[in-house]
Order: structure tokens, then sequence, then C-alpha cells
């Protein structure tokens, strides 16, 4: 493979090879993120004690309550029949820096039509989640992965890690890394 070409999704799914040029945006950005998945994510990136796996698509994903870093609580019922996006994220984490912004554009642009978005913050320390969001103006309910939190809702590897749970209570989307905004975007898609 030189410069001039990419490996793109062949008819059965597997990657072969293509100009440049001819690999579509959509192609290109699951590349990319393929290949930045299969590098071995930095040790500030994988949390304390083993990293739990990716939820796979369709299976069930149970919610737990969540104190809140505003102080409020996120109660399961308070989610049901609606479309929750879990965001692990940090204020150190220079990925989240570039996804929240849009996790928030997000939150706010359909929290209406029935979206939750909820933060899982792994900073060691709620004041630095709680400085850092107050510092971006982000409003989205937020927690601190901790405790029962971090057991009931394990972090993958990685960091941003993204999951949707579809108005059914089942993963309709799961993704390591930094997302682009319009993939942050289309998680409305799900609503």
């Amino acid at each position: 493979m030189d410069d001039r070409t990419r490996p793109v999704d062949g008819p059965e799914g597997g990657a072969v090879l293509g100009a440049v040029g001819d690999v579509p945006d959509a192609a290109r950005r699951r590349w990319l993120l393929s290949a930045l998945a299969g590098a071995s994510a930095p040790v500030w990136a994988q949390g304390a004690g083993p990293a739990a796996p990716v939820p796979t698509l369709g299976s069930v994903l149970p919610l737990t309550e969540v104190p809140l870093l505003d102080g409020g609580v996120f109660r399961p019922a308070d989610a049901e029949g609606k479309v929750v996006v879990l965001y692990y994220w940090a204020s150190w984490c220079p990925f989240c820096a570039q996804q929240t912004p849009w996790m928030e554009k997000l939150w706010q642009a359909q929290r209406q039509r029935g979206l939750v978005v909820l933060g899982l913050s792994i900073d060691t320390q709620a004041a630095d989640a709680i400085a850092y969001r107050a510092r971006k103006g982000y409003t989205f309910p937020c927690g601190l992965l901790a405790g029962e939190v971090a057991r009931a809702l394990p972090k993958p590897k990685g960091l941003p890690v993204t999951i949707a749970r579809g108005r059914d209570g089942r993963v309709a989307a799961a993704e390591t890394g930094q997302l682009f905004p319009e993939d942050v975007e289309a998680l409305a898609r799900f609503l």
C-alpha cells in the first residue's frame, strides 16, 4: 500500500485497496476509526483495572441510579421509553475536548424529542469534572464513574466511549474513540 491507496470496504465487508480520491468520506472515516481502534489505547485512556468489553449491538443495557455532579440523581425510570446516550469522558482527555461540545449540541437539540445524554466522567475528583463543565458551559446530565456506578456501567477500553441505548433498552450503537460531529448528530436517528 502506498500514499495513493487506502483500504475500503469490499463487496463482502472485507477491506480492499482503492485510490484515495475514490474513497467515499464515510468509508474513509470507518477506515480511520478502525485503524485507531486497532491501536493500543494510551495508558491514560484505559482506566483502572480491566476494561469492560464494548457492549454488543442488540444486547440489553440495564441502567442504574447515578448521582449527578449538579446534586441531582439520574434514575433509570426517568429514561423509560427514551433513547439514552452514555458518554464516558474526562476533563483531561483531548479527544473528549473535541467531542463533548457536539454531545452538548445533540442533547440541546434532541432532548425534547426524548433523547437523554448521560455523561460518565472518569475523573478521579468530582471537583475537576464540575469545574471543567462550568468553564465550558456544558449542561447535559453527568455523574462520576465510581463505586456502584462503575460496577453497573463499566467503561470499555478507550476514551471517549459513546453508547446509544434505544427506546427498547437495547444497545443501538457503541463506539470507542472520538466521533466526528456528523456521527454525533447521527445518534438522533435512534429517536
